[in-house]
C-alpha cells in the first residue's frame, strides 16, 4: 500500500522515514520528492507497505505525530493526476482560445444564431 507522508522537515532523510515506518511492518519503499532544479526537499515523500493492515496501524499513528519537530500529514496515496490537468489553470474543454469569446463580444450567440457571419 502506498502511503502520502506530507510536512516533512527538510532535514529528513528517507532513512529517517524508512525508521518511522518500520515500527509498524514491512517497508518495501521510501521516497522524499525533491525539486528537479534546486534538488531541495519538497516537503512531502511517499512510504509503500506491503501489508495493507501494516500501512494502516502506520497511517492512524503516525498522523499528527511530532517527527524532528513538524507534525506528519500521514494518508493513503491517491493516484497521480494526468499532468495535462495541472498548474495551467485550465481544465480541457475549456474556452482554449479567444475565438469564442470575440464572437460573443460582436453580439454573436453560441445557440445556433450564425447568420450574421
Amino acid at each position: 500500500m502506498n502511503i502520502f507522508v506530507g510536512n516533512l522537515p527538510h532535514a529528513s532523510s528517507e532513512e529517517d522515514l524508512r525508521k518511522e515506518f518500520e515500527a509498524f511492518g514491512v517497508v518495501s519503499k521510501v521516497s522524499i520528492l525533491k525539486d528537479k532544479f534546486t534538488g531541495a526537499p519538497r516537503g512531502f515523500g511517499f512510504v509503500e507497505m506491503s501489508s495493507k493492515e501494516e500501512a494502516e496501524a502506520a497511517m492512524n499513528a503516525l498522523n499528527g505525530k511530532d517527527f524532528m519537530g513538524r507534525p506528519l500529514s500521514v494518508n493513503e496515496a491517491r493516484p497521480k493526476e494526468e499532468s495535462s490537468n495541472r498548474g495551467g489553470g485550465r481544465s480541457s474543454g475549456g474556452s482554449g482560445g479567444g475565438w469564442n469569446r470575440d464572437r460573443n463580444d460582436r453580439g454573436g450567440s453560441s445557440s445556433g444564431r450564425r447568420d450574421r457571419y
